[in-house]
């Protein structure tokens, strides 16, 4: 067959949902996933980075016989290459660890990829583990040469990508981990289409998908031609196999008149790494029924990403931590009311526990809502007053507190009430509890600790006020009925732990405090730049210290799902002890 026939290489894209330690689990899924994949006649089929062991493995990486075990599971996987080449994501070790890619084929490993840049920012810390590789390998896979690389590798302008198009790779496949933040998918496909066009080459970028702890990540694999325009894609927050059939032939027809890449200094390309050429498998003889056009699922944005980004983190770190059920505290805001949705969605009604512990200031309408919510959502609803306890603790702390006037530690010993029950229902019947603070209040320190902070998960730790009415929305469009009560989105906020209580009586309102959290927060604008975009000095001093005083509490607050940009503990990481003040 002549270099300018028509040529197609089937490629295949797993992106499956491991779990981090669960080797074995994740081991029979990538061959259950194999299997699939040679049926629909793929050359290769490739899986996410460090699908073997789950990604991050964080300290798991630090035990030799972690590493030796995945490395086990790798020849596992390997055993079952028949008639297939894999690429799939693990730990590799000599001297040193590596994120490493194998490619399997026949039932040996043929070849390895060690990434090569090793990211060391937000939620990233791989220098810590890994060492950086130095080859950038070429694999001539059913007659397609086909550059290997891992993630954060082809990111980069001037890197592995464009060394193996210049040792003649027409496909490369990048295993990724990428984790999800609102806005994020536009950018990578961005990325990913001019790195494709750039280089004259197929670019088939394979995402994990799943929860992890703090992290989601969302799937949503695609393949990019030479012109940088997408040819498939995977569905976002759930495991698919994105099969496809690239038109190889067209890549050298293309180099044959524009020979740009090339011109790239040998000394650069030499810097990133050495190019090395594998051949692993001869072009398949015969011909084979053509696919139809590959799947193109439609992407999400906005309310919609982040609500399935919520549902996804919530399934998994209940499942993957090897609980059945939830216990949601229900106030009839909308705070709890979106988690409570959240939960149901996620884990199924009859797995969630809304409990109501009104309170001598909880209005009627707010026990309404609870039970309106519950109703429409199909869950169970336990309502326990928290008077008795309540009364019983002001009468222990009365001769201590008998000459002050009623205050903070009044209102707060209302939450810390709940707190203790709610925790008390999980500890007896089994199951986490789902904590309700939203990241306008973590970050101001309205969120009472050891009380409406005390659980297991924190559904919308990083989802900013504004945000959560923008999810109840979008929840509620989605059936024939609203499931939130209209009243929950129209009442002001309010804790309800005094009289005629509101949120904006400590707080300024949310549209402003919002904005000045995400510029000081997520942005690091500096105080003058906060104060230049228009809100008042006072104001934003007001919010500036209240940011920095609470570091405290967000410190012992459960982990919660990562959906902003730079989120508070994995993102953020300031000391508690701090005297600088920005103004």
């Amino acid at each position: 067959m002549g270099r300018d026939a028509v040529r197609t290489f089937r490629i295949a894209l797993a992106q499956t949902n491991p779990t981090v330690g669960d080797l074995e689990g994740n081991t029979s899924r990538i061959i259950e996933y194999i299997d699939r994949a040679r049926n629909a006649g793929a050359d290769l089929v490739a899986f996410p980075e460090l699908a073997i062991p789950g990604y991050p493995p964080e300290d798991l990486l630090f035990k030799p016989q972690f590493i030796q075990d995945n490395i086990g599971k790798l020849r596992q996987v390997a055993a079952a290459s028949n008639d297939i080449a894999v690429v799939v994501g693990f730990a590799d070790a000599n001297s040193y660890v590596y994120n490493a890619a194998a490619v399997l084929y026949g039932g040996e490993v043929v070849g390895r990829y060690h990434k090569i840049y090793l990211p060391n920012y937000g939620v990233f810390d791989e220098e810590r583990y890994f060492q950086a590789g130095t080859e950038c390998p070429v694999f001539t896979i059913a007659g397609t040469p086909v550059g290997v690389n891992i993630c954060e590798d082809i990111w980069f302008a001037v890197g592995p990508t464009v060394v193996q198009r210049a040792a003649g790779a027409e496909v490369i496949v990048n295993i990724s981990a990428s984790p999800f933040h609102a806005g994020k998918r536009g950018t990578r496909e961005r990325m990913l289409s001019v790195r494709a066009a750039d280089n004259e080459l197929f670019v088939a970028y394979v995402n994990m998908v799943g929860g992890q702890d703090e992290l989601v990540f969302d799937g949503g694999s695609m393949i990019h031609d030479p012109l940088g325009e997408e040819v498939a894609r995977g569905r976002q927050f759930e495991e698919d196999l994105v099969v496809a059939d690239l038109e190889v032939g067209a890549v050298f027809r293309s180099r044959v008149r524009d020979s740009r890449p090339i011109s790239e200094r040998p000394g650069n390309l030499d810097d990133v790494g050495k190019a090395v050429l594998v051949d692993v498998s001869d072009a398949p003889a015969g011909s084979r029924r053509a696919l139809r056009a590959a799947a193109r699922p439609q992407a999400l944005d906005g309310a919609a990403e982040v609500y399935e980004a919520l549902v996804l983190g919530t399934r998994d770190y209940v499942r993957k931590t090897g609980f059945e059920q939830v216990y949601v505290a229900l106030s009839g805001g909308i705070d709890s009311s979106v988690v409570a949705t959240v939960a149901a969605d996620a884990l199924g009604p009859e797995n969630v526990v809304g409990v109501a512990m009104p309170s001598r200031y909880s209005s009627e309408g707010s026990v309404l809502d609870a039970r309106g919510l519950a109703e429409a959502l199909g869950l169970t609803l336990w309502e326990i007053p928290i008077e008795g306890p309540f009364s019983a603790y002001l009468e222990a702390l009365e001769p201590r507190f008998r000459d002050s006037e009623p205050g903070i530690a009044e209102e707060n010993l209302q939450s810390r009430t709940r707190g203790m029950l709610v925790m008390a229902l999980a500890n007896k019947f089994g199951g986490i509890v789902l904590t309700t603070g939203n990241k306008s209040e973590m970050a101001v320190g309205y969120a009472t600790i050891y009380g409406d902070m005390a659980g297991g998960y924190a559904v919308i730790k990083d989802v900013p006020k504004t945000l959560v009415y923008e999810l109840a929305e979008y929840r509620n469009s989605l059936g024939e009925s609203p499931v939130i009560p209209e009243s929950v989105l129209t009442k002001p906020p309010s804790a309800e732990l005094r009289p005629d209580q509101k949120d904006e009586d400590s707080l300024p309102a949310y549209d402003v405090l919002d904005p000045i959290l995400k510029a000081y927060v997520e942005d690091d604008l500096s105080f003058d730049e906060i104060v230049g975009m228009g809100f008042e000095q006072s104001v934003v001093e007001h919010v500036v210290t209240l940011v920095d005083r609470s570091e405290y509490k967000r410190r012992q607050a459960p982990p919660g799902i990562k959906i902003t940009p730079r989120s508070f503990g994995r993102d953020r990481r300031m000391p508690i002890t701090n005297r600088y003040r920005p103004f």
